[in-house]
């Protein structure tokens, strides 16, 4: 018999509309904030309902994924909560001590409710647990170092996907234009072809990515192998702290929350994916059974009422209701809720 049978699921019931008006109502500050661990979680079905428990208390909004193989999270939390949830988050032997990377931009608007959940893995790489020790990895570099390393000539590679990369990168960065993690994992090995005794540098939002893929390298026989701690989001950290650290990262890093993305310089290096003109901003096509994630500047969001494509106008213009009725019966195209390229002009013609 399955001892959750008959369990009541902790969860949180508000539709996306109703959470968004929630949260805009509150009348107090968030910290938005992002914290992963390679760690060992038995039971990661308890621990997520204990979490859930914990932190819903607590008014804690955001993203979190649990697997046996440790936590993946990034979440707000009030201000007034903040003390309360190291506390609480510290209680947990898995999550003692636990480093948080903070938010550059923050409006406290990141996340509008609390979803965890329990997954295979926190970063799928598609292959089987065990092909390769994933404690085994790179030379962790803070700001300083990475800069150092960068200036000596160091190849550098973007383990982000390519709508990420898109939009800010460091300077001379490989960025493979893969659509997941485990897509990239070997294009990555074949972009570095022959070059297992070069001094590599791996960066990605967080880290979570590069500790995986810093470690597949050196199951690949690459010999110098490093990454960038904490991420983008330390880097900008760092150096906004530090005057004397030069900022070589270019545009803005992406974020998997309500923003889509925090600035760390000024250059705009990306396409609107519709006009052509300079932009650098995601969103989300206002057809909700599309979602397509895009680039779009002001004007055609203007003028394409926040859709990708004139078929999603038609599309958002019917009733609610309507629009309802049709997504519950009928299946999405293939096109909906990916990230692949497409010149999405030709969709408006």
């Amino acid at each position: 018999m399955d001892p959750n049978a008959g369990k009541k699921k902790l969860r949180n019931k508000l539709g996306r509309d109703a959470a968004i008006a929630a949260l805009e109502a509150e009348g107090f500050e968030r910290k938005t904030t992002s914290f992963y661990r390679y760690v060992k979680i038995s039971d990661p079905n308890s621990m997520r309902d204990l979490l859930y428990s914990e932190w819903s208390n607590l008014g804690v909004f955001g993203r979190v994924y649990l697997a046996q193989e440790g936590v993946n999270a990034q979440i707000s939390v009030p201000e007034s909560q903040w003390s309360k949830f190291i506390e609480t988050l510290h209680s947990h032997k898995e999550f003692d001590l636990m480093h948080q990377k903070n938010a550059v931009e923050d409006d406290g608007k990141s996340f509008f409710k609390l979803i965890i959940k329990v997954k295979e893995q926190i970063v799928a790489d598609g292959l089987a647990f065990g092909e390769y020790d994933i404690t085994n990895v790179g030379n962790h570099l803070n700001a300083e170092q990475w800069n150092e390393a960068m200036e000596k000539g160091a190849t550098i590679v973007d383990m982000r996907n390519h709508y990420e990369s898109e939009i800010g990168h460091f300077e001379g960065a490989i960025c493979p234009q893969s659509e997941t993690f485990k897509e990239e994992l070997p294009e990555v090995l074949t972009d570095l072809k022959d070059k297992e005794d070069d001094k590599i540098l791996l960066y990605c939002t967080g880290g979570i990515r590069c500790e995986k893929a810093s470690a597949y390298l050196k199951h690949h026989g690459f010999n110098d192998v490093n990454q960038l701690n904490g991420g983008i989001i330390d880097y900008a950290r760092q150096i906004e702290l530090d005057e004397g650290i030069d900022n070589k990262f270019i545009g803005k890093n992406f974020v998997f929350d309500e923003r889509l993305g925090e600035r760390i310089s000024d250059e705009v290096i990306s396409n609107c994916h519709q006009c052509g003109e300079l932009c650098d901003d995601h969103v989300n096509c206002q057809n909700k059974t599309c979602n397509l994630l895009f680039i779009q500047c002001n004007k055609c969001a203007t003028e394409h009422s926040g859709c990708c494509s004139k078929l999603c106008i038609e599309y958002s213009l019917l009733p609610e209701e309507e629009q309802i009725a049709r997504r519950k019966g009928e299946k999405n195209d293939s096109r909906f809720h990916n990230h692949q390229k497409r010149d999405l002009s030709q969709g408006l013609k």
